[in-house]
């Protein structure tokens, strides 16, 4: 095992599950790709999370596999071995993650101690927990993860003898001067222009992307009203409008897009993937979406974003976001339940802060700002 002091020579950086994560995680890379000059610095991520890096010089090697099923961290572990690495650090909250870098030999192995995977950590991080949690129920505090993942980014460096650099000390702050960080690629960037000319639409058409989807039900905006938005900005400002989703959230677009009549065009009919994804987004006026990861897409691109939150937390997932043209923030945030109190959480409150809460007027208005503060995108 080397010196607890031993500067990473070969690091493994497991990298979080979901789209959004892997944006948000992005700080935190290029933090180590700063302060650990000449390592090797490669990351694990789910296959269909591969893309979402491309283009990108935060890593030097990207492994996609799955950790999932009883033998899932023994074929991910014989995968690793032989890539001989002397440190990981596991932004994944999981056993199994933990459990693939413990049977892969990494001797030094970094991360959160939650899913009782402590004992198999040589250096663990306690998590912030909120005021009444106990070991039978744990209730995190919100921080957000682009501060969670940087601060896990941190202690690998103390752990390595280097001084990583000062972090506010109020855990839900994030550093000034941060950003998330993406590109595209050529390849990427055809891509589009294919998905674009599939849709219908000319390469120089003006248009908006709008996400009516979301893991969870309970974060979704009305579907009819994400029509009648659509309909309001091809009305109202010549805009094509893309409704966006997953290939499961292939019918929640199309029923957007049936309310809104010839006005606005699915993407996941027309073949949309991560990487051509990115590259529509970047183009894009404006995003209006649920809490959902191509909003992390649109913020490291400095799209304009108006970012809707019902009965989650906007704080778990606080991010950086570009300025506009204007020098204005490039994201309106708009919340169900705007008054309540900085001690409670919007989980905590399922009713009091349904998504449905945010009516169509308060979206509009925030629409309409977003774009009369920014310039056509070129």
């Amino acid at each position: 095992m080397p010196q607890a002091t031993a500067t990473p020579l070969r690091l493994l950086v497991v990298l979080p599950s979901w789209l959004g994560d892997v944006v948000m995680a992005t700080p935190a890379l290029r933090l180590l790709r700063d302060r650990l000059r000449g390592s090797f610095i490669a990351g694990l991520v789910r296959p269909e999370m591969r893309e979402v890096l491309a283009g990108t010089d935060l890593l030097d090697e990207l492994h996609a596999d799955r950790k999932g099923g009883v033998m899932g961290p023994k074929h991910v572990a014989a995968r690793l071995r032989p890539r001989r690495y002397d440190s990981a650090l596991l932004l994944t909250n999981s056993f199994s993650s933990a459990l693939a870098a413990r049977v892969a030999g990494i001797p030094r192995r970094v991360g959160y101690d939650r899913d009782a995977r402590g004992m198999l950590l040589t250096h663990s991080i306690r998590a912030m927990e909120r005021e009444g949690s106990s070991a039978l129920r744990r209730r995190w505090a919100p921080v957000p993860a682009v501060r969670y993942y940087l601060d896990a980014a941190c202690e690998l460096l103390r752990c390595a003898g280097i001084d990583p650099p000062s972090m506010p000390d109020d855990p839900a702050s994030l550093p000034a001067g941060i950003a998330l960080e993406l590109a595209t690629t050529p390849e990427e960037e055809r891509a589009a222009d294919e998905l674009l000319e599939r849709a219908g639409l000319a390469l120089d058409a003006p248009f908006a992307v709008l996400n009516p989807g979301g893991n969870d039900p309970a974060k979704r905006w009305p579907a009819d009203r994400f029509a009648h938005l659509a309909e309001h900005l091809a009305s109202t400002h010549g805009l094509v409008v893309l409704v966006n989703g997953s290939p499961s959230e292939r019918d929640l677009a199309a029923e957007v897009c049936r309310g809104a009549g010839s006005r606005a065009v699915s993407l996941p009919e027309a073949g949309v993937g991560i990487g051509s994804l990115k590259a529509v987004v970047r183009r894009a006026r404006l995003m209006v979406t649920n809490d959902t990861g191509p909003r992390h897409l649109a913020a490291a691109f400095g799209t304009p974003l108006v970012s809707l939150f019902g009965p989650t937390d906007h704080r778990w997932t606080t991010i950086p976001t570009r300025p506009l043209a204007s020098g204005e923030p490039s994201e309106a945030i708009l919340l169900a339940d705007p008054t309540l109190e900085a001690n409670e959480l919007a989980n905590d409150h399922p009713e009091r802060c349904r998504i449905d809460r945010i009516g169509f007027e308060v979206v509009c208005e925030a629409v309409e700002r977003a774009l009369a503060l920014n310039e056509p995108r070129a």
